[in-house]
C-alpha cells in the first residue's frame, strides 16, 4: 500500500474497528458497543500492538528485544495504565468474561498451553478484528514471534478457553 497516505490507512483501520465492534454487537443481546472514547482507546491499543509485528519470541521476554505471549500483552496494556501480571493464567483472572459472540477488538483471548487436553491456561493474545464467525488476534508465538492468527484455525479452536474485556 505505498500509494496510500498514513492518515487514510489510520481512518480505514478506525472504520474496521468501529464496524467490527458494531457487527459483533448487532446480533447480540449483550451490552451495546463501546463508546467513541473507548473505541479510540481500543484503536490506539490495537495499532500500538500491530507496530510490534515480527518482533521475535523470547521466553520470559517483555521488551522490544523479544516477547513471550503474556509479556507482549502486559507491555501493550501498560501503555494505557492497565497493569497485568506476567503470566497468561494470572492475566485470565482480570477483566470481565465475555461470550465469544460478544468479543470486540481489544479483548484478551486465552488458550490452553501446548496440550489441548490440558485444563491450564497457557497462552494469551489481543483480539484485533471480529466479524461473524471470524476472530483475528495478535500474539507472540513460539514460531514467528509477534504475528496474527485466526481463532478458526484448528490449533487455536481446540485450545480456546475464554475472552476477557479490560477496556470498556
Amino acid at each position: 500500500m505505498p500509494f496510500l497516505s498514513r492518515s487514510f490507512v489510520s481512518f480505514a483501520f478506525f472504520l474496521t474497528v468501529t464496524s467490527t465492534c458494531n457487527l459483533a454487537w448487532a446480533g447480540s443481546k449483550a451490552a451495546p458497543p463501546a463508546s467513541p472514547d473507548s473505541l479510540h482507546a481500543v484503536q490506539s491499543l490495537v495499532s500500538f500492538a500491530t507496530k510490534h509485528l515480527h518482533i521475535p519470541y523470547r521466553s520470559g521476554g517483555a521488551s522490544r528485544k523479544g516477547f513471550d505471549c503474556s509479556g507482549f500483552v502486559r507491555y501493550c496494556f501498560d501503555k494505557w495504565n492497565i497493569s497485568l501480571p506476567h503470566s497468561s493464567s494470572a492475566q485470565a483472572e482480570h477483566g470481565e468474561t465475555v461470550k465469544l459472540d460478544d468479543a470486540r477488538p481489544g479483548d484478551l483471548i486465552f488458550f490452553k498451553g501446548n496440550s489441548a487436553a490440558s485444563e491450564r491456561i497457557g497462552h494469551v493474545g489481543i483480539i484485533t478484528e471480529v466479524a461473524p464467525g471470524y476472530v483475528r488476534f495478535i500474539h507472540s508465538a513460539w514460531k514467528g514471534g509477534i504475528r496474527y492468527d485466526l481463532l478458526n484455525a484448528s490449533y487455536y479452536q481446540k485450545r480456546f478457553v475464554a475472552i476477557k474485556r479490560l477496556m470498556d
